[in-house]
């Protein structure tokens, strides 16, 4: 496992680290889930949301107060109640609290059964863990998907933030987004922030919760320092 932050910009702290599966030697997410089947898909799910939890901890997750974010193969879920007991038991038994679990289901991830996706969510939400659609504004669905599933906290795909600052169309699709959002009690998560221009117009727009390159890269095993750049002072004066 690797993990990469999710930063609060407001208090300079860590919010949450995402989760991100690694190959032993090192290899991508997309080299190992390319290697996910029908047959291994459970097991594979199970086997990501131990590690993730067993290194976050040993990476000293507990004393930052941040959420650890997993994110988790809905199709690989057969029975929420009855799937989730490794994941409570292993948080158990390393000392991290219940409700500093996130899971991220994407966008991308076809869904074979909306209800079903549906069924997890809400109870996921009743046994007080965060939820989190990822990547949203690209994969299979976007509204459509917001008006089934309404989950805590929304991550808004890098490439509709990507030169948000030069593009009026992108701040315009992500300032109403984000308007929606807060008028549904949700929290946004902009991913994939590499330049301080894409930061400094996430936060004119009110998304204050941030992830990317800009403030630190995934590290393999431990939970990375992060750089947060000064608020410009004519973000002060506003």
């Amino acid at each position: 496992m690797a993990f990469q932050p999710i930063v609060d910009i407001t208090t300079g702290r860590p919010w949450a680290y995402e989760a991100l599966v690694r190959g032993a030697d090192g290899a991508s997410a997309a080299s190992v889930l390319d290697q996910v089947t029908d047959d291994n898909r459970y097991a594979f799910d199970q086997r990501c949301r131990v590690a993730a939890i067993e290194r976050a901890v040993a990476a000293g997750i507990v004393d930052t107060g941040a959420l650890l974010s997993i994110n988790f193969l809905p199709n690989a879920v057969y029975s929420p109640a009855a799937c989730i007991q490794l994941t409570l038991r292993t948080a158990k038994a390393t000392g991290l609290p219940l409700d500093r679990l996130m899971f991220e289901f994407t966008e991308q991830e076809r869904m074979d059964d909306p209800e079903h996706v549906q069924r997890i969510v809400d109870s996921y939400r009743a046994m007080g863990f965060t939820t989190a659609i990822d990547d949203f504004g690209a994969g299979h669905a976007g509204l459509g998907l917001l008006a089934r599933f309404q989950p805590d906290v929304i991550k808004l795909d890098m490439e509709l933030l990507r030169g948000i600052d030069i593009s009026l169309p992108r701040r315009m699709i992500v300032e109403a987004v984000v308007g929606l959002a807060a008028r549904l009690g949700i929290r946004i998560v902009a991913e994939g922030i590499e330049t301080r221009a894409e930061l400094d117009a996430v936060r004119s727009i009110g998304v204050d919760l941030v992830q990317g390159y800009l403030l630190a890269k995934p590290a393999f095993e431990q939970l990375p320092a992060f750089a947060l750049p000064a608020v410009p002072r004519t973000a002060h004066a506003a």
